[in-house]
């Protein structure tokens, strides 16, 4: 083994992706100390996509105060590459839903304004592109707030600004987008959205992610009407149509307000991930590319990670081996899609606190037993 590209995700409650990267790098070198090791921490859009590039393009994470969700007073980071060209946003950590209380859940209030400030952050720091996470929201806002935030006013009848949630769409009777941020007509734009929920129905935004934000049957269909309404007024006025695009739906219609307000792509998490890291570029000349995240089973193959790594790295003749936290029923779907072989880094029968408080080491054991696998294979 001369070159061993590493390209995990993070394992979600357990370790970040450089920290997985680490542990399976130590674990190869025992074996083979003079491979060369080309590390690129991975995400596929949700949490700990900062995380992931900021370690990966030897960036630094920016923390500012925004509006939550709520409306109240929240710090929320988004990084910054060691260039500070690129901005990785996840709108969570403005708008999610992690944010509120179980027993304060509103989709009818909560605002997306705070994604627009820390939008709105990133551009006044100069930087020529963003990437902006969408997932795990609190909102369902169609984006409203986030628009609000970067100065498109949202006018009711009387020429007021509309309150900020979902609710208050229904009031929205003109768009004014005369002071939006100068700066958007400078920077590209992309978006991590690995769903491809429309804006409306019943595969909408709304009726599917609205029950677990604190929507009820009644609140979903007022939403819903919400948003029809704000579409409209989208459509009638700056002459796009959102409603019926894949993603539209996502993080409680964000997805359609990004559309409509800012110019920007919806594209796949791990897709961005992949060309911001130069991914392509650092896997020539190698032998092999082991991923891997916390759990592999049947939707692993539906945008995850470890797909996108192999599908890349397959691109190029390559083989893969995928490590995770578990496989789960159903995991065999991956082997279609470009992972030779995957493992379970758990050792046998044991705890999940076991598993997450000690996955560090497993996973550092298990790459070092793989590693051992390969050199006796290869002889």
């Amino acid at each position: 083994m001369k070159k061993i590209v590493i390209a995990p995700d993070s394992f979600k409650e357990s370790f970040s992706a450089l920290e997985a990267a680490n542990a399976i790098e130590k674990g190869f070198k025992g074996i083979f100390p003079d491979a060369e090791y080309i590390k690129v921490p991975m995400a596929d859009g949700g949490e700990g996509t900062v995380q992931s590039l900021v370690d990966a393009l030897d960036g630094t994470v920016k923390t500012v105060n925004v509006m939550g969700p709520l409306g109240e007073s929240v710090s929320a980071s988004y990084g910054l590459s060691g260039d500070r060209k690129i901005a990785v946003i996840e709108m969570a950590e403005a708008s999610g839903l992690s944010l509120v209380p179980t027993e304060q859940r509103n989709p009818l209030i909560t605002t997306t304004y705070g994604t627009g400030q820390l939008i709105a952050d990133a551009l006044n720091e100069g930087v020529e592109h963003i990437i902006v996470g969408i997932g795990g929201s609190a909102t369902n806002d169609g984006g409203a707030g986030m628009a609000q935030a970067l100065g498109v006013k949202l006018l009711d009848s009387n020429g007021e600004e509309i309150p900020y949630g979902g609710a208050a769409l229904t009031n929205l009777e003109s768009i004014n987008v005369d002071d939006l941020h100068p700066k958007l007509a400078e920077v590209t734009i992309e978006v991590a959205c690995d769903v491809d929920n429309p804006l409306l129905g019943e595969q909408g935004a709304s009726a599917i992610y609205g029950p677990q934000k604190g929507a009820t049957k009644e609140m979903v269909q007022q939403l819903d009407k919400a948003l029809a309404h704000y579409a409209n007024v989208i459509s009638q006025q700056l002459n796009k149509d959102v409603k019926d695009i894949a993603g539209a739906g996502a993080a409680g219609g964000l997805g359609a307000g990004l559309l409509a307000f800012l110019d920007v792509r919806l594209e796949s998490g791990v897709t961005l991930v992949l060309e911001a890291t130069h991914f392509t570029q650092k896997i020539v000349g190698a032998d092999l590319v082991i991923t891997g995240e916390g759990r592999l089973d049947h939707q692993t193959i539906y945008g995850k990670t470890p797909i996108g790594v192999a599908r890349a790295a397959k691109m190029e003749g390559m083989s893969v081996i995928a490590i995770a936290g578990g496989l789960a029923p159903g995991h065999e779907t991956i082997y279609d899609q470009g992972i030779d072989a995957a493992f379970s880094l758990v050792p046998g029968i044991t705890t999940l606190n076991d598993a997450l408080e000690n996955g560090l080491e497993y996973l550092e054991l298990t790459a070092k037993n793989l590693a051992t696998m390969i050199k006796v294979t290869a002889k």
